[in-house]
């Protein structure tokens, strides 16, 4: 009888449990038991034996379109090429090894953490990705509850709710109308990201190609809106009926925005909403590329209806910007600072996560509210993950996030409605009346400038600049004490993005022609 195998040759593991070491005696016993896992993995012996019908010219360029639609912290593509439904079953397989896979001890064993969270937006083209994401979980034997056609943050209150693995919608967020993808959490809707499972899940997608596994799993259909109603309204603290009435314009730009915003803010007595560019048919609607600015149709329609303030939500809600009674567009970080102090004074000493590029008026607001501030990285998975450690009551960002400890530390633009709400009924003021005293500082806004180097241009702007304090939270920050700038280097190659601030335009004018010319690649 031959002798154990030695340790160093427990390399292999099952996709989406590389933690725990297998022998190949354990493996080739799981093949022959047609385990669901088998099919597809990298250490099948007998499937690599057997040859493959396509060339290793195509599988090649299959796992290159796969790959092609994993960004750092998201899977976005345009439908249906390169984003198919081939490609949505291979996600949907891998997220269920995935997801299911990273849980520990008693959480692995509990039954109800064998399901996953599925939602779409309203675009064309998801349900018919959502139907193959469902076939792929299924097929590792994770049940799927399905919550239909809902804004983003409503999946992560879901995944809380019913205590699964983890949730995916189907959205291409706050692109065109052609653009698909799916936003990935684990339990507890703990952001995946390139940092944090993401690029585990590709590597087991690209490996696996839609197949049998001869493993049955549940789907349920699911309707969350009362109790999502109640969670928005519960942060209305006069709801349901307001001590005075509003009026509030919502730009859809043709998402499910306008939708959730009747379902639950909508309910408020004293709440006249006026929407523009609303769905026509629900379900298969083309929302409008979201750049992060209002549109002058909602600024004009503010003005001439005499509203309170107008919002425009990104095609899966996630974001919003806000305009004042006036029409004039309400710079995110400000608001933020607004909103911030209100949590403050309920929780004095409370940490509240920002966006480092926000305005150094936010900066102080905080601080002299007695707050405790703590600056990240551009990005929500890092604003989620630094809000979590710190267990800060709230966090926001420059694109129209604002993330609440109440929601588990996501996202969610309704609540920051809800938000702007409380404070004009608290108040009593107009919200101009309410930012006017922090807009005192000028800024240019985040420029993307044209660069062959990106990194290289950073290392050398920053050595220029030693007299200056600096800092490399996220590309490099250089301050004065009259103006600061920021860069950094975006997803895309070839270019740098560049935010300047300081007490004047004209200073501001002149110091952004400086950095330009640094930066832009020579003729």
């Amino acid at each position: 009888m031959s002798g154990a195998q030695p340790l160093v040759d427990y390399y292999r593991y099952c996709p989406g449990e590389e933690q725990i070491k297998l022998s190949n005696a354990i493996c080739r016993g799981r093949r022959h038991a047609h385990y669901p896992k088998c099919p597809g993995c990298q250490f099948n012996d007998d499937e690599n034996r057997t040859p493959s019908p396509s060339s290793p010219q195509s599988r090649a360029k299959s796992v290159a379109i796969i790959e092609s639609l994993f960004r750092p912290h998201d899977i976005l593509g345009i439908h249906p090429f390169p984003l198919s439904d081939d490609a949505a079953w291979r996600i949907g397989h891998a997220c269920g090894q995935y997801l299911h896979g990273r849980l520990r001890g008693f959480d692995r064993a509990n039954p109800s953490t064998r399901s996953l969270v599925v939602g779409r937006d309203n675009r064309p083209h998801s349900e018919e990705l959502e139907k193959s994401l469902i076939a792929g979980i299924q097929s590792t034997g994770i049940d799927v509850v399905r919550i239909g056609v809902v804004d983003t943050p409503q999946l992560y209150f879901a995944v809380v709710h019913f205590g699964g693995c983890g949730g995916i919608q189907v959205t291409g967020g706050r692109h065109s109308a052609d653009y698909n993808g799916f936003k990935i959490c684990a339990a507890k809707a703990f952001p995946i990201a390139s940092e944090t499972g993401l690029y585990s899940i590709r590597d087991m997608a690209v490996r696996v190609p839609p197949h049998r596994t001869g493993v049955d799993a549940l789907l349920t259909s699911l309707d969350l809106t009362g109790r999502y109603r109640d969670f928005i309204l519960r942060s209305v603290p006069s709801a349901p009926a307001l001590p005075r009435p509003l009026k509030i314009v919502v730009d859809v730009g043709g998402g499910v925005g306008g939708h959730w915003f009747d379902e639950t803010l909508g309910h408020l007595q004293g709440v006249t909403t006026v929407k523009l560019n609303e769905p026509r048919d629900g379900a298969t609607a083309a929302p409008n590329a979201y750049s992060g600015s209002v549109t002058p149709e909602l600024r004009k329609a503010v003005k001439e209806l005499h509203a309170d303030f107008g919002l425009r939500f990104d095609g899966d809600a996630d974001r919003c910007e806000v305009v004042d009674e006036r029409g004039l567009p309400v710079p995110p970080d400000l608001l933020a600072a607004l909103i911030a102090r209100r949590f403050i004074e309920r929780e004095p000493g409370a940490c509240v996560v920002f966006d480092h590029r926000f305005s150094s008026a936010a900066v102080e607001e905080i601080q002299r509210a007695g707050g405790v501030l703590a600056r990240e990285r551009v990005g929500h998975v890092f604003i989620k993950k630094t809000m979590t450690d710190r267990q800060a009551v709230f966090g926001a960002d420059l694109s129209g996030r604002h993330f609440f400890r109440d929601a588990s530390f996501c996202e969610n633009a309704l609540l920051g409605a809800a938000c702007v709400i409380n404070l004009l009924i608290e108040s009593g003021r107009k919200l101009s009346e309410l930012i006017r005293p922090l807009a005192k500082y000028r800024t240019s806004g985040e420029v993307r400038v044209p660069c062959d180097d990106p990194e290289q241009t950073m290392r050398t702007i920053a050595a220029a600049h030693q007299e200056a304090e600096i800092e490399y939270l996220d590309g490099v920050t250089v301050r004065y004490p009259d103006w600061w700038f920021n860069l950094r280097s975006p997803e895309a190659n070839g270019e740098l993005n560049l935010t300047i601030e300081a007490r004047t335009k004209k200073l501001v004018d002149e110091r952004l022609g400086e950095l330009q010319q640094q930066i832009a690649p020579q003729a």
